[in-house]
């Protein structure tokens, strides 16, 4: 019978000085065995898998524990980050605007903004330096300052627009007449049509403010006729003209006048 102890003989029972459960010394019962185990309830079975629960008072112990190597249920392996508050918030954003507004403050009280670049003057930045004597004299009738075959191309191809100036240059004791043409045709095709006659001997020319007798300038050369240069860009055509002031022949010289005064074609558009 479950819960109670049996001995194959009465007389194998050893005597161990305790009478019985229920106290020390306590009185045999018939057969041997103390009154105390008689009256001694069984023990109710326990089921093999039923679940143990700690003695009350007893603290449970640890849950199961996690292999090695792997993350417990429930963390992620990083700090959870710290949560802003309304007041920290608003506290980064007023930092950001000050910073912002002081950078645009030092860049415009110090000079942070970006430089520009500085404008060369024409008359002054290329191999010969001049001096405007007349003019820049602008218009629109090309034909009307023109003359020889220029002056029939004009008639059948009006001009858009027309700027005539005089420089002086001096260089070595030298002095140098210079006249400076711009003719701004319609297309680039004209321009092209244009130089190409201009380039042309006995073509004819645009007058210069010398011929047409616009200037008056004492002891000046006549322009026309002397060292010639020409260019074009786009609808643009210049034509230069050169001649010295004591009508001596350096070609030399003046070729490289010419050459140089054709960035000039821009200055009185």
């Amino acid at each position: 019978m479950a819960g109670t102890q049996f001995f194959p003989n009465p007389g194998d029972r050893r005597d161990n000085g305790v009478g019985g459960v229920g106290g020390v010394g306590g009185a045999a019962g018939p057969g041997g065995r103390p009154d105390s185990m008689d009256s001694t309830a069984p023990l109710p079975r326990v089921p093999a898998n039923a679940p143990t629960s700690p003695p009350r008072g007893v603290p449970a112990g640890p849950g199961p524990v996690a292999p090695y190597g792997s993350t417990p249920q429930g963390l992620t392996g990083q700090a959870p980050l710290p949560r802003l508050t309304p007041v920290k918030a608003a506290a980064l954003v007023v930092i950001a605007l000050v910073s912002g507004l002081l950078w645009w403050v030092i860049r415009h009280d110090s000079g942070g903004a970006e430089p520009q670049a500085v404008a060369q003057d024409p008359l002054t930045s290329g191999q010969f330096q001049y001096e405007v004597v007349a003019g820049p004299k602008n218009a629109t009738d090309c034909a009307a300052n023109s003359y020889g075959k220029v002056e029939d191309w004009f008639t059948e191809h009006p001009c858009d627009a027309l700027s005539r100036a005089l420089y002086v240059s001096e260089t070595a004791g030298q002095r140098v007449l210079v006249s400076v043409v711009q003719v701004t045709m319609s297309t680039p095709e004209l321009a092209q049509q244009l130089k190409v006659i201009t380039d042309t001997d006995n073509t004819g020319n645009v007058n210069d403010l010398v011929r047409d007798g616009t200037a008056k300038i004492p002891g000046a050369p006549k322009v026309a006729g002397g060292e010639y240069n020409s260019s074009v860009e786009g609808g643009e055509v210049t034509i230069v003209e050169a001649r010295l002031f004591d009508d001596s022949d350096d070609k030399e010289l003046l070729s490289r006048v010419t050459e140089d005064a054709l960035r000039l074609g821009g200055v009185g558009g």
